[in-house]
């Protein structure tokens, strides 16, 4: 079957979503796994993730995240789902040509992926839209402030949206990565709001104190703050020990 994308408060809007034609199967034809009350992932340990990229800048984010999280042995599967407008973004960032949606993870990722499963933003009938599938969290990054207002007022017209809804009524964990800025006081209460119900909120700020020798420095050093997050501490990760382990190192 042939879906097109709607509007969406996450930013997928129809000509986003034309611009990358996508097949989409019947459900239980998905090439997704079997599953019973608990995934095969769960039950061996390894987590089950939801990736939700929107149409925020900062696309980087969402690479090196999808690239750490299939580095990652403890990660089983990464449901990954792009808005429409969230399509734009990578394009105009990271020069993904989206006229395929099973090319996109690779894409995105910059290389093979063997744990990613690409799942149409307009696909509200996807697994992950229903709380009886077993994923261990989500993460939304970048998140724009139209997505936080989405979730912070249970509006469900997307995937995105509704994976959100699922992870705050289930009790699971979502971490909205919100990129923009100033704030307005109406972002600010919908940050507080999400917050209310459950939802972590984790603004892309990057740290300086690593001493980054670049962008890519910045970009990991977040992503794997927001990896630690959901259990999946990374070696990666730079931590501040104090300024006497400086100098002692120095």
């Amino acid at each position: 079957m042939i879906r097109l994308g709607g509007q969406s408060g996450c930013g997928s809007d129809a000509a986003a979503e034309r611009g990358a034609v996508t097949e989409s199967p019947p459900a239980g034809a998905r090439g997704e796994p079997a599953l019973s009350n608990r995934s095969a992932g769960t039950a061996r340990g390894r987590q089950s993730l939801v990736l939700g990229v929107t149409g925020a800048s900062g696309a980087v984010f969402a690479r090196r995240l999808l690239q750490l999280l299939e580095s990652d042995p403890r990660v089983e599967r990464i449901h990954l789902v792009v808005s429409g407008s969230g399509l734009k973004v990578m394009r105009e960032e990271l020069g993904i040509d989206a006229g395929k949606s099973s090319e996109i993870p690779a894409q995105l990722a910059g290389g093979p992926v063997a744990k990613t499963l690409y799942l149409l933003d307009s696909d509200i009938g996807a697994s992950i839209a229903s709380g009886s599938y077993p994923v261990d969290g989500m993460v939304v990054i970048p998140c724009s402030t139209g997505c936080l207002a989405q979730v912070a007022h249970g509006i469900s017209s997307t995937l995105i949206e509704r994976a959100a809804d699922v992870c705050l009524k289930e009790r699971r964990k979502l971490i909205l990565a919100v990129r923009d800025t100033p704030l307005s006081r109406i972002h600010l209460e919908n940050m507080l709001r999400a917050d209310a119900a459950g939802a972590e909120i984790f603004p892309i700020m990057p740290a300086f104190y690593h001493h980054p020798k670049g962008i890519d420095d910045l970009v990991t050093q977040f992503c794997c703050r927001v990896l630690a997050h959901l259990g999946l501490a990374q070696e990666e990760q730079f931590r501040w020990q104090g300024p006497e382990s400086r100098s002692a190192t120095g």
